[in-house]
């Protein structure tokens, strides 16, 4: 996944700086995730054995989390990922009438569990990608 914008909601310095252009896994991710979500079943089965082929060790383990992120996707409308020490993130998919997929997400750096956060962040997040596909739609 490549990150097309990142914006910041706190100045603080941070030991996690995303930036327009920089590269992130898709296996391990939200965004990665949440993309996964948004293809097609066999699209996915596709992408899904061209990642094992490349990661061979964890695979396995990554492979069952990415499709219990498509079954909680399926109910909650989002994925969720923590893959690096006291980071959360949540991401939705958004899939524009030609069919690109981009991907909104929102992270913090925070001690409080995954749980917490999707309580805190999952609303926003819904809402603000609700008005983004719809302002899409509107264009088309």
């Amino acid at each position: 996944m490549v990150y097309l914008e990142s914006i910041r909601y706190n100045r603080k310095v941070s030991l996690r700086s995303v930036v327009a252009g920089q590269r992130v896994p898709i296996e391990l991710t939200s965004l990665g995730r949440a993309y996964l979500c948004a293809l097609s079943e066999s699209q996915r089965r596709e992408l899904m054995t061209r990642l094992g082929q490349q990661r061979l060790t964890g695979w396995r383990t990554l492979r069952e989390e990415i499709l219990t992120a498509v079954q909680l996707f399926g109910k909650k409308g989002y994925c969720t990922a923590s893959w690096q020490p006291e980071v959360v993130a949540l991401a939705i998919p958004i899939v524009t009438p030609g069919s690109a997929i981009y991907v909104l997400n929102m992270s913090v750096t925070t001690q409080q569990s995954a749980s917490e956060i999707e309580e805190e962040l999952s609303a926003p997040l819904k809402a603000l990608a609700g008005k983004i596909t719809e302002a899409v739609r509107r264009l088309d």
